[in-house]
């Protein structure tokens, strides 16, 4: 039995062989990232289908394909020829920013809370699409003629390769336009961002018969990353957690609700064909590695392997707090205003300490995600992380540390791959078992007053923020 997987991400899609005895990549082609504007990020969604199709090719003997999409990006097309129309509108833009404040005075987000579960919040696409209504006057035209499709990226891959213009639960659970309690599109939640609800895909079981992808594959299983690396880390029970730390930083954790907390977003993690919605607890860190990166590119490291250990004690035990707010604060705050900053710098402060401090803060807002979802459910333990920062064993360390609860390192480095072809085979009527493996990290106590300047630099770079915000001709 062997199982193709496509992992369609924010800056590559791969096709990952899987099957009984692991996990194996065949072909990745990284894509170009465009920002064209400030708070613009986009990608060209015809290199991406071309990319997806490349994937299929790669291996001519599979009995199934899973397809993981990258979430909350998203696009319009032309549905009788199949051209888009505009570019892939990225998870990671904000240009709708000044719209959702407009929305959230109004007392908009009441509603968004109540049917969808989502803050008012540029990371969704329900923004966006709004924002191609608006903007984009071929749209409009399209819509007239009765040929307008607005959808996040599966559902044009979809459209294109088997010719259903579908999504899936885990995904439209994302888009800030689902009655999360229903399953279905919500008419009040298209009328309030202007998305025309006849324009949006159906929405099909996560897993199942899907279509029949080019060269005769069968497609079994659609899904966001997100969950099927939840689904890859073994997640079957409510309180089964994973943290995985990609660009931005994501944990997920079962729940046997599809309410949450204040500030934690309600999600479903998948839909199996004839079974009911499995629901999930996200909170998201919108800069994770990228503040690694970003903290290399100004010259405070060189390579990786430089801070894979510090000599030095925890920045922060020295007063030194970086906030990764790159991007806005995610869960539980909700803050685009807030930005980065480091606090506590002196003249003795090295680069080392600012890198170092860089890593601190990614792993202190985890802290505070994992804090917030605490609330509707106890993660079981061992938490399971994976992604690129957990191949550093200071940080890992670190973040057991400031967690307060034991890591499982994964053994296996393709756990999205891993799940997605384990619900495509779950889709195909079969079942790739393979048990969660890896080495445990045990937490250290640390002093509170950690969290305590955490908290505080991370308070003032959202006063900052907003005292900036409120100065900003609008």
């Amino acid at each position: 039995m062997r199982a193709l997987a496509i992992d369609q991400g924010t800056t590559s899609t791969r096709a990952l062989l899987v099957d009984e005895t692991g996990t194996r990549a065949v072909h990745t082609v990284e894509h170009r990232q465009y920002y064209p504007a400030p708070d613009h990020v986009e990608h060209d969604p015809v290199e991406l289908l071309a990319n997806v199709s490349a994937c299929l090719v790669a291996v001519s003997e599979v009995d199934f394909v899973g397809l993981a999409n990258q979430g909350e990006s998203c696009l319009a097309w032309d549905g009788q020829t199949g051209q888009p129309i505009t570019p892939v509108i990225v998870w990671q833009d904000a240009r709708t920013a000044a719209l959702c404040d407009r929305l959230k005075s109004d007392g908009a987000e009441t509603l968004t809370l109540a049917r969808a579960g989502l803050p008012l919040d540029p990371y969704f696409s329900a923004s966006k699409l709004g924002w191609i209504m608006t903007q984009v006057p071929e749209a409009r035209a399209l819509l007239k003629a009765g040929r307008l499709r607005l959808g996040t990226t599966d559902a044009f891959f979809r459209d294109r390769l088997t010719g259903t213009f579908a999504t899936d639960p885990s995904t439209a659970s994302r888009t800030s336009l689902l009655n999360l309690a229903a399953g279905a599109w919500d008419l009040e939640l298209c009328a309030l961002f202007g998305v025309p609800i006849e324009a949006l895909p159906d929405i099909t079981a996560t897993t199942g018969d899907l279509g029949m992808l080019p060269g005769g594959h069968r497609l079994t299983a659609s899904m966001v990353d997100q969950q099927a690396a939840l689904y890859g880390h073994g997640a079957r029970k409510a309180g089964d957690a994973k943290i995985t730390f990609g660009t931005g930083a994501f944990a997920l954790a079962l729940t046997d609700s599809s309410t949450s907390p204040a500030g934690v977003l309600p999600t479903i993690a998948w839909l199996e064909h004839g079974k009911p919605p499995v629901y999930a607890l996200d909170g998201g860190v919108y800069a994770a590695s990228s503040a690694v990166n970003f903290a290399r590119q100004l010259g405070f490291f060189s390579s990786f392997e430089e801070i894979n250990h510090f000599d030095a004690a925890p920045a922060v035990s020295r007063g030194i707090a970086f906030v990764p707010a790159l991007a806005g604060l995610a869960c539980p705050h909700w803050d685009r205003t807030a930005r980065g900053a480091w606090m506590g710098l002196s003249l003795a402060t090295t680069r080392s300490d600012m890198a170092q401090a860089v890593l601190e803060g990614v792993a202190f807002r985890m802290a505070e995600v994992m804090a917030a979802m605490s609330i509707a459910t106890s993660a079981s333990v061992p938490v399971s992380i994976d992604g690129g920062m957990s191949r550093n064993p200071w940080f890992c360390q670190f973040l057991a540390d400031v967690l307060g609860r034991p890591l499982r390192i994964s053994d296996e480095p393709e756990l999205t791959a891993l799940g997605c072809a384990q619900l495509a085979a779950r889709g195909a009527g079969l079942e790739i078992t393979r048990p969660p493996n890896g080495h445990l990290i045990q937490p250290r106590p640390v002093p509170r007053e950690w969290h305590d300047t955490f908290r505080a630099a991370r308070t003032a770079v959202q006063s900052m923020g907003a005292s900036v915000a409120a100065h900003i001709p609008g």
